[in-house]
């Protein structure tokens, strides 16, 4: 296990490094002037070159790509061209904020997904195996922004159950924390649950049909014992797989579901950002997602080992 944590972590050093010079490179294709832009209107010529002199914008490319590469590397990030503030705190602000909507969005997926593909793959060609595959039909097909407005009027408008918008921290009061995520992370996990139960399915699918279930049969294990023990345990890994990578997906995909909801989450913060052009907000906010986003695979890789000892190898 140490050895395969050691050469996975040298896998994702270079990778960042190379994450860290696409996002900047990409950035320099922007248009607009970082200097004007934090001039303001008056634009004094003097003032420009100051400012180009400060942020070393005066400097060739590759200078300014490793000016910024060190701060990244002390924490500091830079300063955010519209609020003045560190890069850093509003990451800190943001990021929370949708990881627990994503977390939310999983648990709902998985909660969903997971079970309904199971009875369908067991229950092939029933009602239940139809009922699953519209239960999936529906959150593949239904857009976000629908089922979010749906959603507000039912549970909020008409029946006055959940707040219908805002965010309240899970650390001033839990309650009323999840009463105004869970609509918005039931948004999300809609379509993903859909994306499970079809993955689940046609994993369980295969591992049903493989010797070693036939064998478990044949020896006289009740067929929960077959189903749980030991079909969907190899079945877990391509769910494994796909679980981490929408997670990831979510933190920086939940655009829409979080303006809807007046969410302040981390996909709000990159798309204010590229509309303001505010550079160093982008190029933070780009690079912590890739770096999550890497993180999460690595936790998928440590929990195939888990789930199969076989490929401790």
């Amino acid at each position: 296990m140490l050895n395969f944590l050691a050469r996975r972590i040298a896998q994702i050093v270079p990778t960042l490094f190379f994450v860290s010079a696409l996002i900047f490179s990409l950035q320099q294709l922007l248009p607009g002037d970082p200097a004007l832009v934090m001039a303001g209107e008056e634009r004094d010529p003097a003032v420009i070159e100051q400012i180009r002199q400060q942020y070393k914008l005066d400097q060739p490319i590759p200078v300014q790509y490793v000016y910024w590469l060190k701060g990244v590397l002390s924490g500091n990030f830079g300063e955010s061209l519209r609020n003045k503030m560190p890069v850093r705190e509003l990451i800190a602000q943001k990021l929370p904020v949708t990881l627990q909507l994503g977390s939310m969005a999983i648990l709902i997926a998985f909660f969903i997904g997971i079970p309904a593909g199971i009875v369908s793959a067991v229950k092939k060609g029933t009602a239940w195996d139809y009922g699953a595959n519209l239960l999936a039909l529906w959150g593949i097909s239904t857009p976000n922004f629908w089922l979010g407005i749906l959603l507000i009027f039912l549970f909020s408008i008409k029946l006055g159950w959940l707040p219908a918008s805002g965010y309240v921290p899970l650390t001033e009061d839990w309650r009323a924390s999840l009463a105004a995520t869970i609509m918005p992370a039931f948004v999300l996990g809609n379509a993903i649950s859909a994306i499970l139960m079809r993955h689940t399915r046609s994993a369980m699918l295969q591992v049903l049909e493989s010797d070693y279930v036939r064998t478990a049969r044949a020896k006289g294990l009740s067929e929960r014992s077959v189903i749980l023990k030991h079909a969907m345990r190899n079945a877990l890994t391509p769910i494994i797989t796909l679980g981490a990578l929408e997670l990831g997906t979510l933190l920086s995909g939940a655009v829409l579901t979080e303006q809807i909801f007046s969410i302040p989450g981390f996909g709000k913060l990159i798309v204010d950002a590229v509309f303001n052009r505010d550079y160093a907000v982008v190029q933070g906010v780009v690079l912590v997602t890739a770096t999550v986003y890497i993180t999460l695979n690595l936790v998928a890789d440590v929990a195939y080992i888990l789930v199969n000892p076989r490929l401790r190898g």
